[in-house]
């Protein structure tokens, strides 16, 4: 097991590790989702859901590499934390894709409209996967998301981008431009089910 990952796992669902910083931002979340509701930007609102269901399905797999390599997450969180979730996510992680989503959804031009005579959402999937694929390498120079595998690492982002991203904003927009609100829904309560049934079982199992 390597240390970044001792680390991270010593204060995996430690309580101790709390602090109060966690409702007021918890708080920010509820709002911008409470905005929308009160809105009826359905659109948005399951869109914002749609890609923070999609990590949570990225975090549970992540997780299983870890329990069954016993070496190391694709991805790990490290360094301070008001609450470790699962090996490679943290709460403050968990609230920031709550809100990409929203913030991602609320951007998208009409669906007709052409980026450099291209289709928008295929444009900014891509884009969007790459500034986050950015972000993401300038935390792991700063320590705090540790990559010890070598098909995993800052020299080769295409695997970063295309599993780590591209899937979270397609779905997310995939998602907003259903017909119907039904649709959606069901769409959203199908990601999620299964990020739930995943979580209760491999977690019974010891495995998260």
């Amino acid at each position: 097991m390597t240390d970044n990952a001792r680390e991270a796992l010593e204060i995996l669902r430690d309580a101790s590790q709390f602090q109060w910083y966690v409702i007021p931002l918890l708080l920010l979340v509820i709002y911008i989702y409470a905005v929308e509701i009160e809105r009826r930007n359905w659109n948005v609102l399951f869109a914002g859901i749609a890609l923070w269901g999609m990590d949570w399905f990225n975090e549970i797999w992540n997780a299983l590499v870890f329990h069954f390599t016993d070496r190391a997450p694709v991805w790990g969180a490290s360094g301070p934390t008001a609450y470790q979730i699962l090996i490679g996510l943290n709460i403050e992680i968990c609230f920031m894709f709550a809100v990409m989503g929203i913030a991602a959804a609320k951007m998208l031009p009409p669906r007709e409209t052409r980026i450099f005579g291209l289709p928008n959402r295929p444009v900014l999937i891509a884009v969007n996967s790459a500034a986050a694929v950015g972000v993401e390498v300038l935390l792991n120079k700063a320590g705090v998301l540790t990559w010890e595998w070598s098909w995993w690492q800052p020299s080769f982002p295409v695997l970063i981008w295309l599993i780590g991203y591209v899937p979270f904003f397609a779905a997310c927009f995939f998602v907003h431009d259903l017909p119907t609100v039904r649709a959606k829904a069901l769409t959203v309560g199908a990601i999620l089910g299964v990020d739930a049934v995943a979580i209760l079982g491999f977690g019974a199992a010891g495995w998260l």
